[in-house]
């Protein structure tokens, strides 16, 4: 049997744009890039965790012990990601890497650069298949991004340059680093709106147990080119390829709007001429109190929280948004987090109970 995808934008009964549409406020954002010239290309890499199902029940135990780019037979989900990467392909969605990640049971699939609507389909085509092709092979995948403590958790770190007809505007041979002006203000965009988009980008109450020092996962609103825990890193690549990989995403968001609150928060920075600072080589999570204040480098949110704290207090994002989606959206965090207080866990039982 074959299988059809349609991915379409959402209209009201007489044919205008319906306002909740994810996809058409993704078209917004390109709308206002190319306004000014610009066309963004994007490509993430896009983490899971593939358990063993008991009882038709998904659990959290693994199927392999293998970790970083382990290979066959330790790392028992090589099948699947091949199997996950012919679906992709037949259906038109490009692979660059698929290997297995740092945690036991967590596997990566990076998609190629493309034009930025295009990726957000992809996402979402990519972990429909993902999960259809981990349950014919009984197992579980989840893009929930912190599973199980102690272990790393997944992200989906996304790489994005902008274009100006087919020349790559962030990249300027005669420059510093060879990152242009343009480059340079929008990681300042980025840095600058990174605790008003981190509620879009990183919306589950589990996100922020993600977002913790000691793994990859970023804790610090600066950009490197030479380490992997601030926000923004640039990889090594110039030319044609020169872009910037924003670290802080999980796979749990909606690629819509977090790809268009990320865009529009990176022209706000070219629109502004923001000077995102030098970049910070040295391993942030090594540095004490003292060097972090010197470098004026502050924390991203800890907790879901604090994220809708800054994203109710962010123009630029909420503009990006538009009303109907900024309001619901924080209405219906507030109250995920409110559920989420209320709850008295298993580690507060161990801590407490015996104590007090």
């Amino acid at each position: 049997a074959r299988v059809g995808r349609l991915i379409c934008d959402i209209a009201n009964p007489d044919g205008t744009p319906f306002v909740g549409c994810p996809r058409t406020t993704l078209k917004n954002a390109i709308a206002q890039a190319a306004a000014r010239g610009f066309r963004m290309m994007a490509g993430p890499e896009t983490e899971f965790f593939l358990f063993l199902r008991r009882d038709g029940r998904a659990t959290t135990e693994t199927h392999d012990r293998a970790s970083y780019f382990d290979l066959a037979p330790i790392d028992l989900g090589e099948d699947v990601r091949r199997e996950i990467v012919v679906a992709l392909e037949q259906m038109g969605i490009h692979v660059g890497a698929a290997h297995h990640e740092i945690a036991p049971g967590q596997h990566e699939v990076d998609l190629h650069n493309e034009d930025v609507l295009v990726t957000a389909d992809n996402i979402s085509t990519f972990r429909f298949i993902v999960k259809n092709v981990a349950l014919k092979n009984d197992l579980h995948a989840t893009f929930m991004p912190k599973p199980i403590f102690g272990s790393a958790g997944s992200g989906m770190h996304t790489h994005q340059s902008l274009f100006v007809d087919e020349a790559n505007a962030f990249h300027d041979p005669a420059a510093e680093f060879q990152l242009s002006q343009t480059c340079l203000h929008y990681i300042g965009g980025l840095l600058d709106h990174a605790k008003g988009f981190c509620a879009i980008t990183n919306p589950l109450v589990n996100s922020y147990k993600r977002l913790v020092p000691g793994f990859e996962a970023p804790t610090a609103i600066a950009w490197s080119e030479k380490n992997r825990s601030p926000l923004v890193r640039v990889p090594a690549p110039r030319g044609s390829t020169t872009r910037i990989e924003l670290r802080l995403p999980d796979p749990s968001c909606n690629p819509y709007l977090a790809l268009a609150v990320v865009l529009r928060s990176g022209l706000d920075g070219i629109d502004r001429a923001l000077d995102p600072g030098p970049p910070v080589n040295k391993n942030i999570y090594r540095m004490s109190h003292r060097e972090r204040r010197h470098l004026r480098i502050d924390d991203l949110p800890a907790n879901l929280s604090e994220a809708l704290d800054g994203f109710e207090k962010d123009a630029v994002v909420k503009d990006a948004l538009g009303e109907h989606i900024f309001d619901h959206f924080l209405e219906a965090k507030r109250e995920e987090w409110a559920d989420y207080i209320r709850h008295v866990s298993p580690w507060e039982m161990d801590r407490y109970l015996g104590v007090y």
